[in-house]
Parts: C-alpha cells; sequence; structure tokens
C-alpha cells in the first residue's frame, strides 16, 4: 500500500486490471511499468475477452507523473528511462488484442488523461476534470500527446496544452470525444461500464480483435515516436525551471 500496486482479475471473460498510488495514483516508475506489463500479459490471456482498466478509490484517477521521481532525476537517460514508462504504458493499450474500457472516476492530470486516451472506449464520473500541466512545469505534454490529439482532437489538445494551469471539466471532455459517457453518480457509471463489458464479453473475439486493428491504423510508428517523446521529456525535466517549479510545488 505504501509504494502503490497494480493488480487485476478475470471474471466471465471480463478482466479488470486496477493500479493505486497513495499519492494521488500518481505514477512512479514501479508502477508505469508494472501497469504496461499487467496489460500486456491480461491482453495476450485467452480468459479475458474485454479489459476495464481503473484506479482505486473514489477521488484522483490520476495525478500523472510523480514529482518525487522527477526531483531524482539527474542525467537525460534517466529521464528518458522515466518517461518511456507513459510510452510503454500506451503502447501496450495501443496493441492489447481487446478492447479496453476506461473507467475515470475523479480528475485526470497529465498521464492520466493520456491513459483515458488511449482507452478504447472511456466512461468518466461527473467530477472527473482534465488537466494537461506539463507545459506549467517546464515540459510538455510530448508522451501523451498522440494518444490524446487522436482521441480529442488538434483543437482541443492545443487548448489543454497551452493553457496549462487550467481544469477543464467533464462536459469538455465528452464533448471533445473523450469520453463516451459522464455520470452523476459513480453506482451509475459502474453499472454502465459492467453492462457493456458484460456485451463485450460475450461478442465475438475475433471480431473483436480486427476492429481494435483497424481503429488503430496509422499508429504503428509510436513505437518509435514516443520513445522518441520520452528523451524530449527527460532533457527538459533537467532545466532549473524545471527543478524550481517542482521544489515550490512540494513546498506548499
Amino acid at each position: 500500500m505504501e509504494n502503490g500496486y497494480v493488480k487485476s482479475n478475470i471474471e466471465y471473460g471480463v478482466a479488470t486490471i486496477t493500479f493505486f498510488h497513495p499519492q494521488s495514483n500518481s505514477l512512479p516508475g514501479k508502477i508505469l511499468r508494472s501497469l504496461a506489463k499487467e496489460i500486456e500479459l491480461v491482453g495476450n490471456n485467452p480468459e479475458a475477452k474485454v479489459i476495464i482498466l481503473k484506479s482505486d478509490g473514489y477521488k484522483t484517477f490520476c495525478a500523472g507523473a510523480s514529482f518525487d521521481e522527477l526531483m531524482a532525476i539527474k542525467d537525460i537517460e534517466t529521464g528518458k528511462h522515466f518517461f518511456s514508462g507513459f510510452a510503454r504504458v500506451i503502447n501496450a493499450m495501443r496493441k492489447a488484442p481487446k478492447f479496453i474500457i476506461a473507467r475515470i472516476q475523479g480528475k485526470a492530470v497529465g498521464g492520466g488523461v493520456g491513459i483515458a486516451s488511449a482507452a478504447d472506449y472511456t466512461f468518466a464520473h461527473d467530477s472527473a476534470a482534465i488537466k494537461l500541466s506539463e507545459l506549467a512545469v517546464g515540459i510538455g505534454p510530448f508522451v501523451v500527446g498522440p494518444a490524446v490529439e487522436r482521441k480529442m482532437g488538434t483543437s482541443a489538445f492545443c487548448q489543454l496544452t497551452i493553457n496549462a494551469s487550467e481544469w477543464h471539466d467533464a462536459a469538455f471532455a465528452q464533448q471533445k470525444g473523450l469520453y463516451a459517457h459522464v455520470f452523476k453518480t459513480h453506482q451509475d457509471m459502474d453499472a454502465a461500464i459492467l453492462g457493456l463489458a458484460q456485451k463485450l464479453a460475450a461478442s465475438s473475439p475475433e471480431a473483436m480483435k480486427m476492429l481494435k486493428k483497424i481503429m488503430w491504423e496509422g499508429t504503428e510508428h509510436w513505437d518509435k515516436l514516443l520513445l522518441e517523446r520520452a528523451e524530449m521529456s527527460g532533457t527538459l525535466v533537467l532545466s532549473d525551471f524545471t527543478k524550481s517549479f517542482i521544489a515550490s510545488f512540494k513546498k506548499k
């Protein structure tokens, strides 16, 4: 519990992958690596017909990158290695041969928006505002950018990227295509998620696999692209601007 976890279970063809970190479900490198691995394992498990991806709790869905780890980065290679964790998660979601349904129960920042965007179908609670705060930190949403832009369009991606300190509510996210449905209660959201997951679990696995491949056409170069983007972030995180910002933020 102290360092967070990633876990999964499968019931009647519905696989649920859950991640957690005590700091508002932030994503340190260990969680990122475990999450990518779990998505790959479950994606290749014939018992799983559809995947639900969620974080624990009813507050923040994901606070993005771990500031503790960002502060500890001292060279470009370490920075690239850390941000490549986000690349691995997004690529694992992209390449999983099963539909992934995301459950966004609260606010999503940075990498959390990337996860919501990389899902094939996303449900959200009314409190699930989004923010790409990277520019305010002194870097940019380089790794998650392709997933966000693919899902929400260039205009919305630019709005989120440039106005990096402003929250955009769930209605905005739904209007721009990130969320398929937004619910007033978590109970209604969970019922809808389970209902769709059960329908998909009873559908043709081969048909869904082929459909997913078609839906993600044109992203085959992301294995290389997202690692190149990780190096961009890994370089900028070493700047005095970023170090100063994070140090000031942690003092609050």
